[in-house]
């Protein structure tokens, strides 16, 4: 079985495990994109933690939940964000003002809409968490 979209199957495997109330979620899905995608969730409180566990053929992802996810998902399609776009983006994948986070791909590496807007940079939209 081949996949669209990794980081779309591990964003949906920790939704669906958080609400069937596991603590731990194991993947074979490994990349630069979900791993650092994983380090801003843990920065964030949203997950306790992650740790690449070897197996035969490549490395997987165990993946320790926290309970604090309410919804994540990746955004389709990857739009190209300015500055000035952030609030309309915000207000159309999040709840409420300064409630969850945007994962957005800018020059500097993967981080999120606050502190994009801190260094005044655009990029494109990736997923969203609250």
């Amino acid at each position: 079985m081949s996949l669209n979209n990794p980081l779309a199957n591990v964003l949906s495997l920790i939704q669906n495990y958080e609400q069937l109330g596991k603590v731990e979620v194991i993947t074979k899905n490994n990349s630069k994109t979900i791993r650092a995608i994983l380090k801003i969730m843990q920065d964030e409180g949203y997950i306790a933690g992650f740790e690449e566990v070897a197996a035969g053929h490549g490395n997987m992802l165990k993946i320790l939940l926290s309970g604090s996810i309410n919804k994540t998902n990746v955004i389709r399609p990857e739009y190209q964000i300015k500055l000035v776009d952030f609030e309309k983006f915000e207000k159309r994948y999040l709840p409420a003002k300064d409630f969850g986070i945007i994962f957005i791909s800018t020059n500097q590496g993967i981080i999120t809409h606050k502190e994009a807007k801190e260094k005044k940079i655009g990029g494109k939209l990736l997923a969203f968490c609250y």
